[in-house]
């Protein structure tokens, strides 16, 4: 029987570039799998002719001998052999021929090239408590991490005095091993060098050949102005070592800014509650507040101020972080009732109350809606 053209095989034009090959021809090879073909017979012979075709188109010396001589480029001593020696096997084979090409991205990381002879080190996590003070001028905090760090010893080769890795002799450094059960080739990461490649035959004392040692190490953080509760703070390269001499992993400093016992903080704005008496919330008059920065200011209260009203200054507030200006200060008063009065006070106070009936509109509004609820009820 007179073989078919390679590219009626493949289902490709003459004129197809070497990635419109190879796409046909894992389309054709994931075609003719055997999960997808128990009831076909000639699954296995039909696999066989595009993976000759595919041994040929793929190879530009043999494609332009096969696109000028056809089959014959091949035949007798024109061509050094036939071209699809893999087709002439079993369909195994064949399959495993071609296992690396189709399906390497998903066993591991692309075949050939994904073993990893060093791995980067893990990130690392850091709680830091820092002061309201320190949120708002900035500080620089030494802290002390636990961490792996490369071992001094081996120099992170994990091999006893810094002597190289050799290479794994399982797996010939691929860090898979392939079995072959009846038509599938199945691929597992090797048991030797557990996927590495490498295997290390006089690992180092002090780090039992991971080519990292457990330590603490003292650090310095530069905390900027007006971080926040959540800042994450990045320090590139100073997390876990990485494996065999792998890159290290980053640092992240999370802020947790504490509470403070006169300030209370939204964003960049501050609050600060003041008790003032019943006198000079009447009256008005001057009281003195603490600032973040640790100056006072002088804040004027109005005459008949009641609980809960707000002044504002202006910039006392917090820095915006890695931003220009600052956020106010609110000032709310507390108007205080006094305690534990004396006789002569409490009597200076019913006088008061008797001469300051028409001064508390809130008071006298209340009773009247009070008196209009209790006339509706009865009625």
């Amino acid at each position: 029987m007179a073989k078919r053209d390679y590219y009626d095989v493949l289902g490709v034009s003459k004129g197809a570039s070497a990635d419109d090959i190879k796409k046909a021809f894992r389309s054709k090879a994931k075609q003719l799998h055997p999960d997808r073909n128990a009831d076909n017979p000639n699954a296995e012979a039909e696999f066989k002719e595009a993976n000759e075709a595919y041994e040929v188109l793929k190879d530009a010396d043999k494609k332009a001998a096969y696109d000028r001589f056809g089959h014959a480029a091949f035949e007798g001593g024109m061509g050094g052999g036939r071209p699809g020696t893999g087709g002439q096997g079993d369909f195994a084979s064949a399959f495993s021929d071609v296992f690396e090409d189709l399906f390497g991205d998903f066993m591991g990381g692309g075949g050939r090239g994904g073993r990893q002879r060093a791995s980067r080190g893990s990130d690392l996590r850091y709680n830091l408590r820092v002061s309201l003070e320190e949120a708002f001028t900035g500080s620089q905090k030494a802290i002390t991490v636990p961490t792996s760090v490369t071992c001094s010893s081996c120099d992170g080769s994990g091999a006893e005095g810094g002597a190289e890795p050799q290479t794994c002799p399982t797996c010939s450094g691929m860090g898979k091993v392939r079995a072959q059960q009846g038509f599938f080739t199945v691929e597992r990461t090797c048991p030797t060098c557990n996927g590495i490649g490498q295997i290390i035959k006089n690992p180092c004392k002090t780090c039992g050949g991971s080519g990292r040692e457990q330590k603490e190490r003292a650090l310095s953080v530069n905390i900027p102005a007006g971080v926040e509760t959540g800042t994450r703070i990045r320090l590139a390269g100073e997390g876990e070592a990485g494996m065999r001499g792998g890159p290290s992993g980053d640092l992240y400093i999370f802020i947790e800014v504490q509470e403070h016992e006169l300030f209370q903080r939204d964003g960049v704005d501050l609050f600060c509650r003041v008790p003032v008496s019943m006198a000079t919330a009447a009256i008005g008059g001057d009281v003195e507040v603490p600032t973040i920065d640790g100056g006072r200011s002088r804040v004027k209260v109005p005459a008949g101020s009641q609980s809960g009203r707000q002044m504002r200054l202006k910039n006392k507030g917090m820095p915006a972080l890695r931003g220009a200006g600052a956020g106010d200060m609110f000032i709310e008063l507390a108007v205080e009732t006094p305690v534990n009065l004396t006789s002569k006070q409490k009597e200076l106070l019913r006088e008061f109350e008797k001469l300051s009936e028409e001064n508390n509109p809130q008071l006298s509004k209340f009773f009247s809606k009070v008196k209009g609820f209790w006339d509706d009820m009865k009625s």
